[in-house]
């Protein structure tokens, strides 16, 4: 597309993506990796929630989570699932729908292990999504685990990752007057690669 320049230019969207992830550490005050995770229950209603990215790979977006969890659940019933990453400071936006996979192996265990100490424990305490009568016993939990598992417990096997392998992304810049500039990428079948067109604002 001739006229994709700038921000947008490059052959390689996940490439942009991590260019302009790394633009935001530099001007956003808090959470730059910041998405809205959009899932589906078994009964076909929606959920939405913010969360953290933790990587952009070469071909998917990953994050980590309780796998007791609501979103989890979804992710894990549905297979499928939509995030936007906006970031204010800059005008711009990021939407990705896409497929979702498991990450419990060693990119999992590498990722839990580069946690604070007190964010592993963590983990192991909060039943996530779960009713929590009073935040004492969430203290206590976290107490218990501290005394039990000592400075490096291992990944619990109910925490892990998920990546969002993309078929869809949108890469939105505010523009004058609203004319903002819109360009969708497509993943299309087999080979084919990604089809990439320009969207009215």
């Amino acid at each position: 597309m001739s006229d994709r320049s700038g921000i947008f230019a490059g052959d390689d969207p996940f490439e942009i993506a991590r260019s302009w992830l790394t633009e935001a550490e530099a001007e956003e005050t808090n959470d730059p990796n910041a998405i809205a995770l959009s899932t589906v229950d078994a009964q076909g209603m929606p959920n939405a929630r913010m969360v953290l990215l933790k990587e952009i790979e070469d071909d998917a977006f990953v994050l980590y989570t309780n796998y007791g969890s609501v979103k989890a659940q979804e992710l894990d019933f549905a297979g499928k699932a939509a995030f936007v990453m906006h970031w204010k400071s800059l005008r711009r936006q990021i939407r990705v729908r896409g497929l979702v996979t498991r990450e419990d192996g060693s990119d999992a265990d590498e990722y839990y292990n580069s946690r604070a100490l007190g964010s592993r424990i963590g983990a192991y305490a909060s039943k996530q999504s779960q009713v929590l009568e009073k935040k004492s016993q969430l203290v206590a939990r976290v107490a218990k685990y501290t005394a039990k598992l000592g400075l490096h417990p291992p990944r619990p096997e109910f925490w892990g990752g998920f990546r969002i392998k993309p078929v869809e992304i949108e890469f939105w810049a505010d523009g004058p007057f609203r004319l903002h500039d819109r360009f969708r990428w497509t993943m299309g079948a087999g080979d084919d690669g990604w089809a990439i067109v320009r969207l009215n604002p």
